[in-house]
């Protein structure tokens, strides 16, 4: 039981420290041994020293998360690591306090084992990191080091942020849990905000019930336990607009193998597609991100620019060259549809839908298509990918749950039911 440590997840893991059977050294050095076996391979940490782990933990207080080790994306700063933001500009930095999710992560306990690797600003060039379940695909990004460490046992728990789709993504594509609450959930002071209307903190791990463990830790919320099963199998809508025409085929088949299990767990599906009004969002998330990322980079946009990728340079080009009108209008699409989505899940405890349009894509240059979670990250709702098996070259897939704004206990809850229906 000793070297799967590393494995474990931090509720069972948990629950063991408590009861005395498992001592916090012990895991902590499981997850050092698995790191210096793996991580030449992996390449999750922008910045990591056992030692500091090891300090960290001598010093965790008691508390829900006592002795838990996590992981933290680089766009979250720490007051004794460097925090660099995916970005050479940043080389070295050296922020003065922790952000507020790694404060009140290490009050509640926890142990920071270092920091992980995100695209630039968790926005544009990916990182050196690799998806352990296939070191020649992509682990998603921006999030990429938080979803690989988490999937290959360098720690049970990691900080993701989502613009687009930079948690749920990448914890599909490693084959691991993946949440992003309702919009302003956990806060977000001491983070590298690149889009004000749409940064959403979250949480990867290995079990559903670890996101709430940690999520209601950090964010002084009762988010329940998902492990309690419910008196009721869930009302279901399987959804796929407005951007079903991205799915692969292993998508598709991923939808019916889906449908037809939780049916038969007793779930009443049916399809639910969003109302038209929505699609109009295809065109305004990109306009606020971008928009907003430029006006967010204003320093290094007139002091560092030649350090700024190609890439991003673009995107925030498109951002500043987008008229008043036009984002006035991109913002109203937000506001509308934020309005309607209630409506659009009348009768619904929540809807189903694709967690990426197929299984990692081979290659480390680019982290993949968004195209199913920038919606719900537009909407400001709880959304939450658990693994859903494998695709055609053995990656891993994922299958999303969404609810509605501010129902993120009920949203675990049915997410750990439908995990358990397909089979996790």
């Amino acid at each position: 039981m000793t070297s799967d440590l590393h494995m474990m997840t931090a509720t069972e893991a948990t629950r063991r420290i408590q009861a005395g059977t498992l001592r916090t050294e012990a895991l902590m050095e499981a997850c050092l041994a698995r790191i210096a076996a793996r991580e030449p391979e992996v390449h999750a940490f922008a910045w990591f020293d056992a030692d500091t782990a090891r300090r960290g933990l001598a010093k965790a207080p008691a508390g829900p998360l006592h002795g838990i080790p996590l992981g933290v994306k680089d766009v979250l700063d720490t007051a004794d690591m460097p925090s660099q933001y995916g970005s050479p500009i940043w080389a070295g930095w050296q922020p003065r306090a922790d952000s507020a999710p790694v404060a009140w992560a290490r009050a509640a306990g926890a142990v920071v084992m270092g920091k992980t690797v995100t695209t630039e600003f968790a926005t544009r060039k990916p990182g050196p990191t690799a998806n352990p379940a296939g070191l020649g695909h992509t682990p998603g990004g921006s999030s990429s080091g938080s979803a690989a460490g988490v999937a290959d046992g360098f720690f049970p728990v990691a900080y993701g942020t989502q613009t687009a789709g930079s948690i749920i993504r990448p914890a599909a594509y490693c084959g691991v849990v993946g949440y992003k609450p309702t919009f302003g959930t956990i806060e977000r002071m001491g983070m590298k905000v690149m889009s004000g209307s749409l940064d959403t903190v979250g949480v990867i791990a290995r079990s559903v019930a670890d996101c709430a463990l940690v999520a209601s830790a950090i964010a002084f919320r009762d988010l329940g336990n998902p492990d309690t099963k419910p008196d009721r199998a869930p009302l279901v809508g399987i959804c796929m607009s407005p951007t079903a025409a991205n799915a692969l085929p292993e998508t598709e088949a991923l939808r019916v193998r889906v449908t037809n299990a939780l049916g038969r767990a007793g779930a009443r599906v049916s399809d639910r597609e969003l109302p038209d009004p929505f699609a109009a969002l295809i065109e305004a998330h990109p306009i606020v991100m971008n928009h907003e990322s430029a006006r967010a980079l204003g320093w290094e946009l007139q002091n560092a620019a030649e350090g700024l990728s190609e890439g991003l340079r673009e995107r925030l080009d498109f951002g500043l060259s987008r008229s008043p009108a036009a984002v006035e209008a991109a913002y109203d699409v937000f506001a509308r549809t934020q309005a309607m989505f209630p409506e659009a899940m009348d009768g619904l405890d929540i809807l189903i839908t694709p967690s990426a349009p197929g299984e990692a894509p081979n290659g480390l240059e680019w982290t993949g298509d968004p195209s199913f979670n920038f919606i719900w990250t537009s909407l400001h709702v709880p959304c939450i990918t658990v693994p859903a098996g494998l695709g055609p070259n053995g990656m891993p897939l994922g299958i999303q749950i969404v609810g509605r704004r501010g129902e993120d206990k009920a949203v675990l809850a049915w997410a750990q039911w439908v995990a358990s229906a397909i089979g996790n």
